[in-house]
């Protein structure tokens, strides 16, 4: 993609911000920072029968089982996210999908089950402004404190930037615009599922201790290329699209880990199975933890395209966010594990 500048015209809010529901705005608006079209009581839908396994076609990282310090050893962490305290967390081997589950991923499982997400059966999802592709009256509401997330009628996986927007061209980019809830109706029918917080962490840093990034600690156009798919410009109002891109990515785009993950940071935020809470480090169990027991937000790791150093450095390997499980957003996909 040619290299171009996209403006928008919304006031710029530095900062990250948490939300009503308790979600930090670098990731996305919850729900209920929306307007609320439809009934938030509406049951979800069920997946169908399970399909075997070979239904999931994406290949496998092999994970081998380890011992890895566990939160931010490079200062850049935000402190009321929970990085802290460092801790060493022991695992066991496990499988993880090597990249997003994509839109043709995404697809098959709609085909097999009828499923509909929770976008569709809400009405709307969040889309970042400059990605709007629907009629000024498609949108229904704009958080105040996150004016560049607009509620929009008609947006839901299928249709990223709303009702005039497609995904035609666009199978291997990640799903995006499906909730914790949708990610789990995938798992069932796929015999998968949603690693834990501590899993993502291991599996991202691809066997380099300590260390910032997947691919160390240089910053991500230190080399004079992108290695992820972030923000360039001036957050949120001009993406100059130094790495090629406005939002999502293929998900093979740029270079895998050393564990054979592609874009475990950028691109999109990648839903966990852990509940959300900042204090969990200080009483994590070191063996394979699974995080709290109850909570009212779901953990989200990895970034989006929307992170950038001046708002949200949430392209991290340590860095977490959240979001209630009924949210969706045009920035957050899911990976899955193996049984």
């Amino acid at each position: 993609m040619a290299e171009k500048s996209v403006t928008g015209d919304r006031d710029r809010d530095e900062g990250c911000a948490s939300t009503s529901g308790g979600a930090c705005s670098c990731g996305s608006p919850s729900r209920q920072d929306l307007l609320t079209v439809g009934s938030a009581n509406t049951a979800i839908e069920d997946a169908g029968t399970p399909a075997s396994s070979a239904s999931h076609r994406i290949e496998q990282a092999s994970i081998p089982a380890g011992t890895f310090v566990m939160g931010d050893s490079s200062g850049d962490r935000n402190a009321a996210d929970g990085e802290l305290p460092l801790h060493e967390v022991t695992l066991d081997a496990f499988q993880i999908d090597a990249t997003s589950v994509t839109n043709d991923d995404f697809a098959r499982f709609v085909t097999a089950t009828g499923y509909r997400t929770e976008a569709e059966v809400f009405g709307y999802s969040a889309v970042f402004h400059l990605a709007l592709q629907a009629q000024p009256q498609d949108v229904v509401g704009q958080p105040p404190g996150t004016p560049w997330w607009l509620g929009v009628r008609g947006a839901d996986w299928a249709h990223p930037g709303g009702t005039d927007s497609t995904i035609e061209g666009l199978g291997q980019h990640p799903v995006v615009h499906v909730s914790y809830n949708d990610a789990l109706a995938y798992c069932a029918w796929a015999g998968r599922r949603l690693p834990t917080e501590a899993e993502w962490e291991y599996a991202a840093r691809g066997g380099l201790a300590s260390k910032k990034y997947p691919w160390g600690d240089e910053e991500p156009d230190a080399s004079g290329a992108w290695r992820a798919n972030i923000w360039q410009g001036d957050f949120p109002r001009t993406n100059t699209l130094d790495d090629g891109y406005l939002t999502t990515a293929p998900v093979r785009t740029f270079e895998p880990n050393g564990y054979g993950l592609w874009q475990c940071v950028g691109n999109v935020w990648e839903w966990c199975a852990d509940w959300f809470d900042p204090a969990t480090y200080a009483r994590s169990p070191d063996r394979n933890p699974t995080g709290p027991a109850r909570g009212g937000a779901r953990i989200l790791r990895g970034g989006s395209y929307l992170c950038h150093s001046s708002y949200c450095n949430r392209y991290r390997n340590s860095a977490r966010s959240q979001n209630t499980p009924d949210s969706s957003m045009g920035n957050a996909g899911f990976r899955t594990v193996a049984l």
